[in-house]
């Protein structure tokens, strides 16, 4: 099938598939019979259209371009220098990681953790007298545990100050001279305020024996020191440590159940 276009217009003319013989003898019969086919080229080659062929599939396949050796060439250094920068990015990445691992574990195991006091006992005699402000005493008990591996902890002057309404009552300064405490350690602190180091006058003692009337006296002990941590070789920079206990003291003046043993909040300044 041959298409021609006319005016912008495609048409088709079909010409019938078969051999013309120009050889020999022509006979009527063969004129006859190769009619249609004459009129058809005919048709072709007189008209003002011209024939247009189109390509099949096949003859439209892009002709492969030939590449020189030179082309390959270059073609394998590239790939070569992608492949080797892609093994180098990997094995530093890799290796940061690596590093990024042991740095956390090694902050983990080394980071010191604040030491852990504990209050036990805590008690205020005489509580149950009307005029007991004039000896006045408060006693307590508490513990200081490193909880720490491989870490010390040097404590300066240890000082002790308790507090009635937020309000402070009695100071000891000197509680705990300097010290080393080694890890996995305790170390008991125990002091006595009273005389100087406590100041009760008798509107305090009042206030005292309204709350005891309620069931409770609420006090609270603070234990400040500076502190710096030994871990191996380095030490630390000083740090201001406060430890805060909140006692119940019950009728009979000693620490109810509910305070006994409990944790004190610990923080630095």
């Amino acid at each position: 099938m041959l298409h021609i276009s006319h005016g912008g217009l495609l048409s088709s003319t079909t010409c019938p598939d078969r051999p013309v013989n120009l050889r020999g003898p022509y006979r009527q019969t063969n004129r006859d019979q190769d009619l249609p086919l004459l009129q058809c080229i005919d048709k072709m080659y007189n008209s003002d259209q011209l024939p247009i062929e189109y390509a099949t599939p096949e003859q439209q396949r892009p002709m492969k371009r030939q590449h020189t050796a030179r082309y390959y060439a270059h073609r394998v250094r590239e790939s070569l220098t992608t492949r080797v920068s892609k093994v180098i990015c990997t094995i530093f990445l890799g290796l940061l990681l690596i590093i990024g691992i042991i740095a956390f574990i090694l902050w983990l195991s080394l980071r010191p953790h604040r030491p852990r006091f504990h209050i036990h006992a805590f008690s205020v005699p005489g509580l149950a007298q009307e005029t007991g402000f004039e000896n006045a005493e408060i006693t307590f008990n508490a513990t200081a545990r490193n909880a720490n591996h491989n870490i010390g902890i040097y404590y300066g002057s240890m000082d002790g100050t308790v507090y009635y309404r937020d309000q402070r009552i009695g100071s000891i300064t000197g509680l705990l001279q300097p010290f080393y405490q080694d890890s996995k350690n305790t170390t008991i602190v125990m002091g006595s305020f009273k005389g100087a180091t406590l100041t009760i006058n008798n509107q305090r003692w009042t206030e005292f024996l309204n709350d005891r009337k309620r069931g409770t006296v609420v006090f609270r002990l603070e234990i400040t020191a500076a502190i710096r941590f030994k871990i191996r070789a380095w030490y630390s920079k000083r740090h201001r440590m406060h430890a805060t206990c909140d006692v119940d003291v019950g009728p009979d003046g000693l620490i109810l159940p509910i305070s006994k043993d409990r944790r004190c909040p610990v923080y630095f300044t």
